[in-house]
């Protein structure tokens, strides 16, 4: 069995690469579900191509974007219509210190917290989380844990399942560079470590493993400013 790990990974990852399927989009919906029907202004932080911002424009008055790589932050002007989507902008800015003043009913940030520093990150998604507002944070962190390493096993068959399904079978080009651009370092943090740091910053904030080597965080501020929960 041990002889034919060596031949049976590289067969599975030319299988992934010829049926790709975006990882971050797929939690999307789930994003949507733990957001408020209706809500005024929302922050998407590392905004990418725009997939996320667009479909928080469908229930925000004002949506903002903001990624550190020019060329997406274009990408995602040039992909959403202004006809259809008032009230959405784009900005480049390093997160968490060029984050554009005032606060935000929604924050957003899907694969991008371990890019950042993480505590200064948290601490400045706190400060800018309107009172009563929801953060939601979709992320990737280090295989440490025995559970780490169960989820990616459990993972992998899935992955290549769910890219044939999505592709129905048939075999895709993979997404256009620029797409990927926020995906370039893998994570330096495990996952008992983001839990201990969130909930010192955010407390009540709750945190969960997920398949497809990502972790999920919702907290949402009290109008008195400490932390609670909407799940």
């Amino acid at each position: 069995m041990t002889s034919l790990l060596p031949r049976l990974l590289p067969a599975l990852d030319r299988f992934n690469a010829a049926h790709p399927w975006d990882h971050n989009a797929h939690f999307h919906p789930w994003i949507l579900r733990q957001l408020p029907r209706r809500f005024g202004s929302a922050l998407d932080v590392g905004s990418g191509s725009g997939d996320l911002v667009r479909l928080l424009a469908t229930r925000a008055v004002t949506v903002h974007g903001v990624d550190a790589d020019p060329a997406i932050v274009a990408l995602a002007r040039e992909l959403t219509p202004a006809a259809n989507t008032t009230g959405v902008t784009f900005t480049v800015a390093d997160a968490p210190s060029g984050i554009p003043g005032g606060s935000y009913d929604v924050i957003t940030c899907v694969a991008v917290l371990h890019h950042l520093p993480l505590a200064d990150a948290l601490a400045a998604f706190r400060d800018h989380l309107a009172p009563g507002g929801t953060l939601v944070v979709v992320g990737l962190a280090r295989q440490q844990t025995p559970v780490d390493h169960l989820l990616a096993a459990v993972s992998a068959p899935l992955n290549a399942a769910t890219g044939w399904l999505k592709n129905r079978g048939r075999t895709s080009p993979a997404p256009r560079p620029l797409a990927m651009t926020a995906v370039t370092r893998p994570a330096d943090t495990g996952f008992p470590t983001l839990v201990r740091e969130a909930r010192r910053i955010l407390p009540g904030a709750r945190l969960r493993r997920r398949l497809f080597w990502r972790y999920t965080l919702v907290w949402r501020q009290r109008p008195h400013g400490d932390g609670d929960v909407r799940m």
